[in-house]
């Protein structure tokens, strides 16, 4: 309730505007856990005044058809929250309001997973515990009256419960998140599965995640995710020798060896050799923390055989993971149906980088690999920048922009990439996306997520990054000093010279949940502002014994 907004909503942060995903998710909690004080009852009657606004009314038809808008065809994140209604009693009494539910084909999971990509489900790559459990509940409350489907699924649920089992980390949470592991362990509940072992598990996970204050994260930790920023932001310092002495450096490298993804991954059947954004147990590798990683491994410029390994391999995987179309989705290839299963401009640049950077190194054969990965991608971007420009990303958005997207992200991290790059294709996009990024600043000095929308630390730090590249770019050198400067003075004057980093909301994960990681300014600060006294004043991000940054 205290972190309800004036509106009567709640946003996917303290720091976020109100949703309906979020405000329906607290008003079933509040109506369920809540009690008969004055507090929380002004409390529910403020939330369903936002509701009747929101959706056009309370009724179960009018919720279910305002929270599947919201996602579209994608029932990742729509499915659980109705789900969550469900339990409620705010969709109707019994069987009534569970066939309000869509039901997951939770049977599919009983299928050899290389079977997935052709089945077209209606959830990403990495919701099939959600797909199974929520599945499972919706078929337990109001089955089918199909006499086969029902067949099937009374024959799938203990094979399909056999997977979800199989797929569940060591430390209870998939993928370290609160929401998805949330989820499944209320549908086992609901569903009579109580007492089996993935929902202890998953308990347990939520009862060491709380925080002191009585909130969860969305996700546990970002240790590998922070460290490979850290390190890459911190490499744009000319002392960076100095700041991070080989020791230093040699303890990160360490570490992030540690974190490659030696075997076969069990519940993506991912092959090895990627990251993922975490060293616990929940982690799935992905195509953002792998580049962010090899880009990193570079950086820290230890090049012994193990290193050389690490990053074949890294590559490798990369290449291997790369969509038809030139592109690369997050986790899985191949599935592209979905949002988070496409490709990602932010993605694609991020791997093209990483791939250029160790290209001399690479075996022949290898190198011609990436060679023809990298006009593969170069092609995809070609294919996916807008008309005015920009390119959107896959991972980040901005909830002040149209649509909540970013295009003051996506462009910034595509362009350094460009400009690595050679070639007409490479330069003319180059040009075009640099002409709106310098476009897009701010009166005052910094970038919001787009054109007109407010300034933050974050988009700010990215785009002088992203401009440093263009220092010479012929016909637009006076351009980009002159914007440069005005943003490291907006950078110095928010920061107060280096002392306060206030995050903003800039990230939405699992289909439009929102939130935003303290050393997200300060990381992009940094990069920014490398030769500048503020950075000197900030040359050590909190780095933990082993080597990792993080905020933990």
């Amino acid at each position: 309730m205290q972190t309800q907004n004036s509106d009567g909503g709640w946003g996917d942060t303290t720091l976020s505007l109100s949703n309906i995903s979020t405000t329906a998710l607290c008003w079933a909690a509040l109506s369920v856990a809540g009690d008969n004080t004055e507090e929380c009852c002004l409390s529910l009657e403020a939330a369903e005044h936002w509701l009747r606004e929101a959706a056009g009314g309370l009724k179960p038809e009018q919720l279910v058809q305002a929270i599947s808008a919201r996602y579209g065809k994608d029932r990742t994140f729509s499915v659980p929250i109705l789900t969550v209604l469900a339990i409620a009693g705010k969709l109707g009494p019994g069987r009534t309001g569970w066939r309000r539910v869509p039901q997951l084909p939770f049977e599919v999971a009983a299928c050899p997973h290389q079977w997935f990509k052709w089945l077209r489900l209606p959830v990403v790559s990495y919701a099939l515990p959600a797909l199974i459990a929520i599945g499972q509940a919706r078929h337990h409350r109001c089955p089918t009256r199909n006499p086969f489907a029902l067949c099937v699924r009374r024959l799938a649920r203990r094979r399909t419960l056999r997977v979800l089992k199989a797929i569940q980390p060591s430390g209870g949470g998939f993928l370290e998140a609160t929401p998805l592991t949330s989820f499944v362990v209320m549908s086992l509940i609901v569903s009579g599965n109580a007492r089996h072992s993935v929902a202890k598990e998953g308990l347990a996970f939520l009862c060491r995640s709380v925080r002191p204050d009585g909130s969860w994260p969305i996700d546990t930790d970002l240790a590998t995710w922070t460290t490979t920023l850290a390190v890459n932001a911190l490499s744009q310092h000319p002392n960076f020798w100095e700041i991070l002495p080989v020791s230093e450096r040699r303890r990160i490298h360490d570490w992030l060896l540690a974190q490659q993804y030696r075997a076969e991954h069990p519940y993506t059947h991912a092959a090895p050799g990627g990251w993922a954004w975490t060293d616990l147990p929940g982690g799935v590798p992905d195509a953002d923390d792998t580049p962010g990683a090899l880009l990193a491994l570079h950086h820290l410029d230890v090049k012994d055989e193990r290193t050389l390994q690490a990053v074949k391999a890294g590559v490798s995987w990369l290449l291997d993971l790369q969509n038809h179309d030139g592109g690369m989705p997050t986790f899985c290839k191949g599935w592209g149906a979905l949002p988070f299963d496409r490709s990602g401009a932010d993605l694609t640049a991020h791997t093209l980088l990483a791939w250029r950077v160790w290209q001399a190194q690479l075996p022949p054969e290898l190198a011609q690999r990436v060679a023809r990965g990298i006009e593969r991608g170069i092609q995809c971007l070609s294919n996916v920048q807008r008309s005015d420009g920009t390119w959107t990303p896959l991972w980040f958005g901005n909830q002040h922009a149209v649509g909540d997207e970013n295009p003051v992200y996506g462009t910034a991290r595509v362009l350094p990439a460009l400009c690595a790059l050679e070639g007409d294709v490479a330069d003319k996009m180059r040009r075009r996306g640099l002409q709106w990024l310098l476009a897009a600043q701010n009166s005052d000095g910094g970038w919001g997520g787009d054109k007109n929308a407010p300034s933050s630390l974050e988009e700010t730090g990215l785009a002088l990054s992203a401009l440093k590249a263009f220092a010479a770019e012929p016909g637009f050198e006076k351009l980009s000093e002159m914007a440069t400067e005005c943003g490291q003075k907006w950078l110095i004057e928010q920061t107060d010279g280096g002392q306060e980093f206030a995050p903003s909301p800039i990230g939405f994960y699992f289909a439009k949940l929102w939130y935003f990681e303290q050393l997200y300014p300060l990381i992009f600060t940094v990069g920014a502002l490398a030769k500048q006294d503020l950075e000197k004043r900030h040359d050590n991000l909190p780095a933990a014994a082993d080597g990792a940054f993080g905020l933990r």
